[in-house]
């Protein structure tokens, strides 16, 4: 399963059925899972780990050093989960000793090509990023989040769950779950109603979240009157608690 122009580290770890491509590099400290799929003149280096049943399409580099001045050959790491679609020209690095020496990326998550994860991020499960979308060091994505084409994440901001945000944009803070934001510069255009549909959310769902957008958008609240209003709701909708949750472990402050 490994073509005879690839190169692997006797130090790497490889599951029995792993497939890796001609001029293909896995360097040591590597770990594969089964099902992966690495094509092509990929590079792999570690401290790093990739799980099960991943596709990483050519020319796509994991695991090298983070893009940080700091950085002065510390060991680091890069963990990625299982199921993810890794395609041509992503980069993805490793964690830095400024935070916690790692950057994550976790299950089914759909990586277009050029796509970029700078040192420290955090990727939930079933993410998109669209071509060229790229994050900053220290960015946290949630669940279900969708970064389309060309958009850039400023370090440290926030990405809430099941979030959309539209092509180009410049984010420098941070987007609250079930938003959509879109436009330069970036501005909240409502809740993400297609998406939260095909994920099962129900009539009475979107329309309590469309009432805490009204509170957060359209009242004319300062952020902390908008905040108390709907903590009292959150006490009966679960939805509206995930806001109020991110509302209170913003650091950059919100997208408004």
């Amino acid at each position: 399963m490994i073509h005879p122009t690839a190169v692997v580290s006797p130090q790497a770890e490889l599951a029995a059925d792993v497939e890796i491509g001609p001029y293909a590099v896995i360097g040591p400290g590597v770990q594969i899972g089964a099902g992966t799929r690495i094509a092509a003149h990929v590079v792999v280096r570690g401290p790093t780990t990739l799980g099960e049943r991943n596709r990483v399409f050519q020319f796509a580099s994991i695991g090298d050093d983070p893009q940080d001045k700091k950085y002065g050959g510390e060991p680091t790491r890069l963990e990625i989960g299982n199921d993810n679609t890794i395609r041509e020209y992503c980069s993805i690095n490793r964690g830095t000793v400024q935070d916690g020496g790692v950057t994550r990326v976790g299950n089914g998550n759909w990586l277009m090509s050029y796509t970029h994860i700078a040192h420290d991020c955090c990727v939930g499960n079933d993410v998109i990023m669209s071509n060229n979308a790229t994050l900053a060091g220290h960015v946290h994505v949630e669940d279900h989040a969708i970064l389309s084409g060309f958009c850039a994440v400023h370090q440290f901001c926030r990405i809430g769950a099941h979030s959309f945000i539209g092509g180009l944009c410049g984010i420098t803070r941070d987007v609250l779950p079930f938003l959509m934001v879109a436009g330069i510069p970036p501005e909240p255009r409502g809740i993400n109603q297609e998406g939260l549909k095909r994920r099962g959310f129900t009539t009475e769902q979107l329309r309590n979240l469309k009432e805490a957008y009204r509170i957060l958008y359209r009242s004319g609240l300062r952020l902390e009157e908008a905040r108390e209003q709907l903590g009292e709701l959150a006490a009966t909708q679960p939805e509206v608690a995930t806001i109020v949750a991110f509302l209170d472990r913003s650091e950059r402050s919100i997208v408004r």
